[in-house]
């Protein structure tokens, strides 16, 4: 049997260099085909000389003559700009993609990833968020090619494994509560950049780390698993969870119950993505049931965490709404972590947006491209 082969993008993000462990420590075994990077070009080499992929893509130009001064062997190809990746995506001769790509920027990939009918593994929760109805429609979706990252997406389909989904109640979704959840409103007004990036439980990029914060991620994964799962957003019911350990509950119509457990390691869903249907055998951390611990569960402020309102919001809208809702998230969370604006405008300005932007209708990916470009220049411009 040949082994398979693997694209990583975004492997010097957190998801990436996860991933690109699990292959060093020869917990799953792949042949790498392809890696990428925006701007760490160093870290990009370092992996590169490991593990040799055919192709890489550095999406920033700017670091090309470094970068391959760093590299000890010669690939196949070396391709610069966001573009050169999307068109590997749609053409490469690989496997299984795994798109860990931040934001927007990995819509694009994926769709091409699923049209060219390969295997997604999916931590760029963005492209479901944004067009989950153009990535539904396509044959590799129904044929159940887009496998889910996120711990709690993972959770879910582990626990649904075996289930029907009309037999779904409801699914709880859980979520930390970030470093403020035990803040009040005025204190959350005094948050600066360096509260926000200093998460209590997981170790993750920038702005998934501020989006945490706000419980904007959880309102993207809301949308996502509409998506995955084809469920109304009422039936998906975020709380509170600060232990971080049971990472997602599915309730079933007779009343039971499912749920998947672990530690806040993101290797175990990304290693359940890359082998999806069946499980290997690894070293990762356990839970210590010799040791008391506590499970405890509250439900979310919606008046300090007003972000997750405008995600149920923009997905109840449909069309366009959860494209506007992304493109303003990314802009305001930019403008934040560059000290523009303050951590409580985050929402301020997302909520103008999509009161001011509006298309009923999603027809094509590059309807989806001129809602994001016209979204990000008009929230550039709020609050100056």
């Amino acid at each position: 049997m040949n082994t398979e082969r693997i694209a990583i993008f975004g492997s010097t993000g957190s998801i990436g260099t996860q991933a690109v462990d699990l292959l060093l420590e020869k917990t799953v075994h792949f042949e790498v085909a392809a890696l990428s990077a925006h701007n760490n070009y160093r870290l990009l080499a370092e992996q590169a000389n490991l593990l040799r992929p055919d192709f890489i893509f550095l999406s920033n130009p700017e670091n090309r003559l470094p970068f391959e001064a760093l590299l000890k062997y010669k690939p196949v190809y070396t391709g610069y700009g966001n573009q050169e990746l999307e068109s590997y995506a749609g053409t490469g001769e690989y496997d299984i993609l795994l798109n860990s790509l931040v934001g927007f920027a990995g819509f694009m990939s994926t769709y091409k990833a699923l049209v060219n009918n390969k295997k997604v593994a999916l931590a760029n929760k963005e492209s479901l968020v944004v067009g989950g109805q153009i990535l539904t429609e396509l044959q590799a979706f129904k044929d159940q090619k887009l496998i889910p990252v996120d711990s709690e997406h993972s959770a879910m389909l582990q626990s649904l494994t075996g289930e029907k989904l009309s037999a779904i109640e409801r699914i709880i979704i859980t979520a930390s509560g970030g470093p403020f959840r035990e803040y009040t409103l005025e204190q959350m007004k005094q948050v600066m950049v360096e509260d926000a990036l200093n998460h209590p439980n997981w170790e993750m990029g920038a702005k998934i780390t501020i989006d945490s914060s706000t419980m904007m991620n959880k309102g993207l994964e809301i949308i996502e698993a509409k998506w995955l799962f084809g469920l109304s957003v009422e039936k998906i019911v975020p709380v509170i969870h600060p232990q971080s350990i049971v990472h997602s509950v599915v309730e079933f119509i007779d009343g039971s119950s499912k749920a998947q457990l672990g530690p806040p390691d993101m290797k175990v869903p990304i290693l359940y993505a890359l082998t999806y249907p069946h499980r290997v055998k690894s070293s990762q951390p356990v839970l210590d049931y010799s040791i008391p611990f506590n499970l405890d569960f509250r439900p979310v402020d919606p008046e300090k965490f007003p972000c997750l309102d405008l995600c149920i919001q923009a997905a109840e809208k449909g069309g366009a709404a959860p494209a506007v809702l992304n493109a303003s998230n990314e802009v305001a969370v930019e403008r934040f972590l560059k000290r523009e604006i303050h951590y409580i405008q985050i929402p301020e300005i997302i909520s103008t947006s999509l009161k001011s932007i509006h298309s009923e209708t999603i027809h094509s990916p590059e309807t989806l491209k001129e809602i994001d470009t016209e979204t990000r220049i008009f929230a550039n411009n709020l609050l100056k």
